[in-house]
């Protein structure tokens, strides 16, 4: 009992200490490799459409291969297979280091340039669909199960802080060392992180390999997550908040055209949603919801649509920055509250296929938020686009209120 109640519970296991470090490192790296994308895709372009590309060159190969990566992470020795997707991680950014270089960008348009930026983050899609489940799944091998909640906690936390380091580094490097010296940052961050998750000791695969058909397999990882509502309920408000809910695709245009702050202006901006996140995470690792969690997580991200609204119309940096700070305290309940149902809920011998679900609707719906920002913001215009994704978050609140009572009285 007295395990559950401390705060630092989790984080006593020197092996998971090893990897919420891995995971601080590759994060970062992720961020300022995406904050750099964003920035240098506008300019490349100066068409909001064009950002929106690159969600969707992400998503695609990402959501594709989900169902597949659940399977072979139960079947696969985890540690191996995660070092695997950060290195492919680091050779994409090693080939955007070369892109960024002076001698190619030569002898290459500016139309080319903007091509191989996509074809080399669809890359990062294919890898992303086995990374990112398999580190949720090797939580639960790392910490006992008492000691779950909190340890997703500080996953959660490290996450987000990392989220909040690399957006802010991203956008003062962008300034200070250019396109390419940013690269060579974030591929020395991976490569740190890949020292930490080799620290680790293997995680033995959750399945025999062979012993269950693919398809069949999948199967069971789909009728799982449809069958446990609560969870269903969770990972599909989720899904539809940030896809109708992602503002911060369009950070670059309201940073250099609406608020005209600069690059420095955009890193602070693409970091407060983070920052916000990580402030409440902190607060949530000394007093976790005890009661209502449900009502708690619908309560969060109808607050989170609120202050996306405020953000579309605000002309005031510091009104733009709170508000986008505040959205990321709303949404850190969400995510803590949604990551603890995950975990609590899903039985070890199919971690992988569950996570992997999670991510399809989950992590892949940044993606296709922005995707969606990026076309309704060429569609509607920029405000409108964002005023309106804030407003759709609110009835896709309401709609889950009224049709998931399941969710809504749920407690843990």
């Amino acid at each position: 009992m007295e395990n559950k109640q401390d705060p630092f519970s989790s984080i006593k296991n020197k092996e998971y200490r090893y990897l919420l470090l891995g995971r601080f490192s590759f994060i970062m790296a992720l961020r300022m490799m995406s904050t750099l994308i964003g920035w240098w895709i506008y300019l490349l372009t100066n068409d909001p459409f064009a950002i929106g590309l690159v969600g969707l060159a992400e998503v695609i190969p990402a959501l594709s291969l989900a169902l597949y990566a659940g399977h072979i992470i139960d079947q696969s020795e985890k540690r191996k297979l995660l070092i695997r997707q950060m290195f492919f991680y680091l050779l994409a950014a090693l080939a955007l280091v070369a892109l960024s270089s002076k001698p190619i960008q030569a002898h290459l348009s500016l139309h080319s340039t903007s091509l191989f930026i996509y074809l080399i983050i669809f890359c990062t899609g294919i890898f992303r669909a086995f990374a990112g489940p398999v580190h949720g799944a090797m939580i639960a091998y790392i910490v006992p199960r008492e000691e779950l909640q909190n340890a997703t906690t500080w996953s959660q936390g490290t996450f987000l802080s990392a989220s909040v380091t690399g957006h802010a580094i991203g956008g003062f490097l962008i300034a200070v060392a250019g396109i390419t010296g940013t690269l060579v940052s974030v591929c020395f961050l991976m490569t740190t992180s890949i020292f930490f998750i080799f620290n680790l000791l293997p995680k033995p695969p959750s399945i025999k390999k062979g012993s269950v058909r693919t398809w069949e397999s999948v199967k069971e990882g789909l009728r799982f997550v449809y069958k446990t509502k609560e969870l269903l309920g969770a990972i599909t408000l989720d899904l539809f908040a940030v896809l109708f809910g992602g503002a911060v695709a369009l950070i670059p245009i309201y940073a250099r055209d609406i608020l005209k702050v600069g690059p420095e202006g955009f890193g602070i901006l693409n970091g407060a949603s983070d920052l916000g996140s990580i402030c409440i995470v902190i607060l949530l690792t000394f007093f976790p919801p005890k009661r209502k969690q449900g009502k708690k997580l619908l309560l969060a991200v109808g607050g989170f649509g609120i202050c996306i609204i405020i953000f579309g119309i605000s002309k005031i940096f510091l009104l733009s920055f709170f508000a986008l700070m505040i959205s990321g305290m709303l949404d850190g309940i969400s995510v803590v509250i949604r990551g603890t149902i995950t975990q609590l809920k899903t039985p070890d011998y199919m971690r992988g296929r569950v996570m992997s679900v999670n991510s399809m609707f989950v992590n892949s719906s940044n993606e296709l938020g922005q995707f969606e920002s990026g076309l309704t913001a060429k569609l509607m215009g920029t405000i409108s686009s964002v005023v309106f994704g804030g407003g759709m978050t609110l009835l896709v609140v309401a709609g889950t209120w009224l049709k998931a009572p399941t969710l809504r009285k749920m407690e843990y």
